[in-house]
């Protein structure tokens, strides 16, 4: 056996403290990968990535095909094209569940094999979850199957996928060979009918129900101890302020006590707005709606005076419910149950929705309080859901993680605002939200929808027959969505997942050092002995089973850059051929269906579903099994061993 170099030693170990990270995100990934760069580059002598090495892969053909597919994408999903397609889905199934699932898993299964998946679904749950609430159908049933059928239809074509697009280079670098367009297309289409075959009768038996279909908001978030209602009594300080006045600039003795003695120190008489909002946040309470004499207001957003009798309904739990109403003269009412209908059937312009907080984020890592969410956009979070469990207390200390689902009380324009502009996904919301994204009656598709459709065919086409290669071809197509003003520039910029990019482009110098120090070489020498023992078609089964289960752990694009050189390598030391292998391993890394974290789409219906952890491997463990035998047999009937 060839023996271990000192610069394998070192690459080994900066693969493990990147892997460390990635399952910690004690650094976001894409900055693990930038640290992976540098670290590489600057032990040049030991690594063999030279400076220049390590940024190539900002201009690698995968980065650069990426960057151009994000773009199009955007100008596809900004005709309304998926739009459209989800309102055909709407009056086409008429709320049996059977048909729903069908067309859901279905559309989004192709749809996914040429343009980016994360919006496709993005776009999907809102509509899936509003006709589940039409037709009383539970959300759960619909929202699993269809980020499963998202990452099957990642590997119908080169592009769905960025995984694709980086097997495609290494294949380049390795095999002198890259993929085409439709390299993938035969196993893809087997896969995918499989799977979709999967989840309409075993997966559609196996996905629990875990939002009951009749449930509202406020039960689903088991809300009941955390709403109340409060009188405002005659000798409040808050009668003659509005609300927003009340909760900035009015600070009790009672609570400068309990800020003093909180602090160690007492609050001055002229502190100013940040300092006593700082002391109010020691009281957990919001005010979400304001009634006077039978009519409602929403509290963020009304300028009216407060006045004696006014019923204000709050958010907090009983023991900061009782220290607000004894600090500021009010008289808690009777605890009767405060209902999404009640809030709902208020008349004001706020509503109740629950929206996910996306990997790509801007809240992700940031604190409530930090966000002002509140302050700056009238939005007040009642709830996170983060799995299995709900905080309902403390929320503006909270740090938001991807995956986390919000209960919010919003206008529809500021909720659509922060979706639009890539704080949360709006998930779910009262019908005339629903309304509002995706009419009742699909829209009528005119000339100017379908051509940011045709620029995108028109790209795949012209890489698919060879006219010019995939990266010249999608940034064509960007030139042409621009210059037809389908797209601004700024939509386009705006469009890409940067944080992607890097993570792409700051992981791809470790295959070259895995390569340069042979690394790569020494792990396949170690699989060799096991590959001895098994035939080449069962050790091809076992690749695929370790890929999808470190994917499932780990960015699929750190999988892909570590396991592709290592499985080209034990093929080639076996004598058997590399690309069946290559292809495995870039099959199985799309597919990480065992956990929420492994892949985005999963994260984005975790909390909208109510899903646990277990859940995912309820479903997920049999159609990963599934597909390992279907995989690994079609892939060695296309490209024979």
């Amino acid at each position: 056996m060839t023996p271990l170099s000192t610069g394998a030693l070192i690459v080994f170990a900066l693969v493990g403290a990147a892997l460390v990270l990635f399952v910690t995100e004690w650094l976001p990934p894409d900055m693990t990968a930038i640290a992976v760069l540098v670290a590489l580059a600057v032990l040049e002598p030991h690594t063999g990535v030279s400076p220049r090495a390590a940024i190539e892969g900002f201009a690698s053909p995968a980065v650069v095909t990426i960057v151009a597919m994000y773009i199009l994408s955007a100008g596809v999903e900004d005709a309304g094209i998926v739009d459209w397609l989800g309102g055909k889905l709407a009056t086409a199934t008429g709320g049996d569940e059977r048909r729903l699932l069908a067309a859901v898993v279905g559309t989004t299964g192709v749809s996914a094999g040429f343009v980016n998946n994360t919006p496709v679904v993005a776009i999907f749950i809102p509509l899936v979850t509003g006709l589940s609430d039409r037709y009383g159908l539970s959300p759960s049933r619909l929202l699993l199957p269809l980020s499963y059928a998202a990452m099957l239809g990642g590997t119908l074509t080169l592009v769905g996928t960025a995984t694709n697009l980086l097997a495609s280079d290494f294949a380049a670098q390795l095999l002198g060979r890259r993929l085409s367009m439709f390299t993938l297309t035969p196993v893809g289409v087997v896969v995918l009918l499989v799977g979709v075959a999967y989840l309409l009768t075993v997966g559609r038996w196996l996905v629990p129900e875990r939002v009951h279909p009749a449930a509202d908001f406020t039960e689903e978030f088991d809300m009941d101890r955390y709403l109340a209602q409060l009188q405002v009594r005659e000798s409040s300080p808050l009668v003659g302020l509005t609300v927003s006045e009340a909760l900035d600039r009015t600070v009790p003795d009672e609570v400068r006590a309990t800020a003093a003695e909180t602090l160690g120190e007492p609050l001055p008489a002229d502190a100013d707005i940040e300092a006593v909002a700082a002391v109010r946040s020691l009281v957990d309470v919001d005010v979400l709606q304001v009634d006077h004499d039978g009519d409602s207001f929403f509290a963020t957003a009304t300028d009216r005076p407060l006045e004696a009798g006014d019923v204000l309904t709050v958010r907090g739990s009983r023991q900061s419910v009782n220290r607000f109403g004894e600090s500021f003269g009010l008289r808690q009412l009777p605890r009767e149950s405060v209902t999404e209908e009640l809030l709902a059937e208020s008349g004001h312009a706020g509503i109740l929705a629950e929206a996910v907080v996306h990997g790509e984020s801007r809240l992700r890592g940031r604190t409530l309080a930090d966000a002002q969410l509140r302050s700056r956009f009238d939005v007040t979070a009642l709830a996170i859901r983060r799995g299995d469990s709900i905080v309902r207390e403390d929320l503006a200390g909270v740090t938001l993680e991807a995956g986390d689902t919000l209960l919010v009380q919003t206008p529809i324009d500021e909720i659509l605002h922060l979706d639009e502009e890539g704080y949360l996904s709006l998930t779910e919301g009262p019908p005339e939200l629903f309304d509002v994204i995706h009419d009742v009656e699909p829209p009528d598709l005119d000339a100017g929808a379908l051509l940011p459709v045709g620029i995108l065919l028109a790209a795949i086409a012209l890489a698919a027959l060879d006219v010019v290669p995939i990266y010249i071809a999608a940034l064509g197509g960007v030139v042409a969505m621009v210059a037809m003003n389908r797209l601004s520039a700024s939509r386009a910029y705006d469009a890409v997942s940067w944080n992607v990019v890097f993570l792409l482009a700051g992981l791809l110098p470790l295959g070259l050092a895995m390569r340069e120090t042979g690394g790569a070489a020494f792990v396949g020498e170690l699989l060799v002995g096991v590959a001895g023992l098994l035939p080449p078609l069962f050790v091809l089964a076992l690749f695929y089973l370790v890929t999808a289960l470190v994917a499932a752990i780990i960015t699929p694009v750190a999988t892909v850059v570590l396991m592709i050189p290592i499985a080209v390598a034990t093929a080639t030391r076996t004598g058997v051929a590399g690309f069946p292998f290559l292809l495995v391993v870039t099959f199985a890394v799309a597919h990480a269906f065992v956990t929420p974290i492994g892949y985005q789409t999963n994260l984005m219906v975790y909390g909208p579903g109510g899903y646990r952890f277990t859940d995912f491997l309820r479903v997920g463990v049999p159609l990963q099994l599934l597909l390992c035998v279907v995989t690994t047999l079609a892939v060695a009937f296309v490209w024979p061993l």
